[in-house]
């Protein structure tokens, strides 16, 4: 009996490391996440700024056109760069959220 108790104290311990390794892992995952975001809508307001006051500054139709070309583009390469390296720290979340548990599934998990 006191044997089977050890074990479950144990397993008890190994499952509360565990839950700290993987609050640990999301917090920093997290913010990094949220650091990107923060970064990516800073930079988007400067440049829908800077392409703002370079339209009113513009002395024709062309080089309105130009100038809002150029801003779209710039827009559009932005946001898919941007949307790549949110999904990489996404996964990468996901990986190191589950990385503290993989031990324990395999000593839950019986062999044959």
């Amino acid at each position: 009996m006191l044997k089977n108790f050890d074990d479950l104290q144990k397993l008890g311990n190994d499952n509360m490391d565990s839950a700290l390794k993987q609050f640990g892992a999301f917090s920093r995952s997290f913010q990094a996440i949220a650091t990107e975001v923060a970064d990516y809508s800073k930079k988007s307001f400067e440049e829908t700024a800077a392409a703002t006051e370079k339209l009113f500054g513009a002395r024709s139709l062309d080089k309105a056109i130009e100038v809002q070309a150029d801003y779209v583009k710039t827009a559009y390469e932005g946001s898919v760069a941007k949307a790549t390296k949110l999904g990489e720290l996404y996964a990468n979340l996901a990986k190191e959220t589950y990385k503290p548990f993989e031990g324990l599934v395999a000593k839950v998990t019986p062999t044959k």
